[in-house]
């Protein structure tokens, strides 16, 4: 790739790149970047976007977002979730394979998906296929026909579709896994420890209903399949750091055990959550706020590898449930809000804002198998860069949220990191 051929010159003050934070120019040809030089070094006659002080840094990488379609697009679609993506800095997305129909659990389904997306999409979507009681033989057909990834229940996922796995399924799944070498991502909570709670508007209720120790059951359970089979697993939505202490110790034994945590569970404490206020709810549930302290140690510390939105969106009548809390939806709309609510977060807590790159980035697009063209702005890399403004802060307008429904926790939150600009592949998606 020459430089001398580039279409596009990208530069700022702050370009957080392979080689920390500088002013620099990124030259940009066919969806690449040809190289990384110094601020005034642009060819003559080529297109110059100038970020100014604003921070470029590599696109967000988010590998945790149920879109739903096929089969529950009223809930959520690749146009609009893709679009209200773009607007939060994200240039890469990975869809769940569950709350769509059918399932992404066989490659039929999985031409399905790929076939509701074609078209409707303003960001790059890779895709996550499911693992579920007796499809252990269609892992490999998943695998060769591109999925990413695997995703995995321990609980009742709450569809139908996609039931949960048992310690015999995953005995069975984990010597496939371990040769197929794609990350087992697990939903882990262990069901003999979760209790039937039904018609009560308190959160200490439903946070009752989900107690920490069926989290650290699970992960418990995956160390030891592990130990039998080196799969390697990714533990989603971390709710609490109790279990980062056996994370650690199986990490030190050789085990390739990664784990997130999601923006609400940076953000949001159990104690903050009116009784009846159903759109906080998610499983696992969010915690006191003595867990979210001790996420934001573990995350600052390197001990969380990353953070996705977990993006679970549905229609506003599976929320709004007369307050219910066990009745509603679980899950939280987050896309277009991921990036300023953990800078937000981070921001007082002495993070500097390219950190940010790593856990929302670099570490993502790696987990996924893209972190040899995504998640760093260096030569050779997909052009896929967000420009934005950490200073700046903005009021969480539900109208302005551009996911199909806008309900969310966030609502009228005041958040920090402004998101100017949008490029996927040097072309520029999402102007703020």
């Amino acid at each position: 790739m020459s430089d001398s051929s580039a279409q596009l010159v990208i530069r700022g003050r702050r370009v957080a790149t392979a080689d920390g934070v500088r002013a620099a120019s990124i030259h940009v040809r066919g969806g690449r970047i040809t190289r990384v030089g110094t601020w005034d070094d642009a060819p003559p006659g080529v297109e110059i976007a100038d970020a100014g002080d604003f921070l470029v840094m590599p696109g967000v990488v988010d590998t945790h977002v149920h879109v739903n379609e096929p089969g529950r697009a009223n809930w959520e679609g690749f146009e609009t979730a893709t679009r209200a993506a773009a607007a939060g800095g994200i240039t890469t997305l990975l869809d769940m394979p569950l709350n769509s129909i059918p399932a992404t659990t066989t490659v039929a389904a999985f031409d399905s998906k790929r076939n509701a997306a074609r078209g409707k999409t303003t960001v790059n979507v890779e895709f996550i296929g499911g693992v579920v009681p007796g499809n252990t033989p269609h892992l490999e057909g998943l695998r060769d026909a591109g999925v990413r990834a695997f995703k995995c229940f321990l609980s009742p996922s709450g569809v139908d579709e996609f039931r949960n796995v048992t310690e015999r399924d995953l005995s069975t799944a984990f010597p496939v896994l371990a040769r197929l070498g794609l990350p087992l991502m697990v939903h882990a909570e262990d069901p003999a420890l979760l209790r039937a709670g039904e018609n009560s508007a308190s959160y200490a209720d439903y946070l009752a209903s989900r107690p920490i120790e069926a989290e650290h059951a699970a992960i418990e359970l995956l160390v030891a399949l592990m130990s039998r089979a080196r799969a390697p697993v990714h533990i989603v939505h971390l709710s609490s750091a109790t279990s980062l202490p056996l994370i650690r110790a199986a990490r030190e034994r050789g085990l390739p055990l990664t784990v997130e945590t999601c923006p609400h569970y940076l953000t949001f404490a159990a104690e903050e959550i009116p009784d009846g206020a159903t759109e906080y709810k998610c499983a696992p549930p969010i915690r006191p706020a003595a867990e979210r302290e001790a996420l934001w140690r573990a995350l600052l510390e390197g001990e969380i590898d990353l953070v996705a939105s977990d993006h679970s969106p549905c229609p506003p009548n599976m929320k709004r449930t007369h307050g219910d809390f066990f009745s509603a939806w679980g899950g939280i709309a987050s896309l277009q809000v991921s990036l300023s609510a953990v800078w937000t977060g981070a921001r007082p807590r002495g993070a500097r804002p390219e950190r940010l790159a790593q856990w929302m980035s670099a570490a993502p697009a790696k987990l996924a198998g893209l972190g040899h063209r995504k998640g760093a702005i260096a030569e050779g890399y997909d052009a896929d860069l967000v420009i934005w403004d950490p200073e700046a802060s903005y009021e969480v307008d539900p109208a302005k949220l551009l996911h199909r429904h806008a309900v969310t926790p966030y609502a009228w939150r005041e958040l920090f990191g402004v998101v100017r600009a949008t490029y996927v592949g040097g072309r520029r998606v999402f102007d703020g």
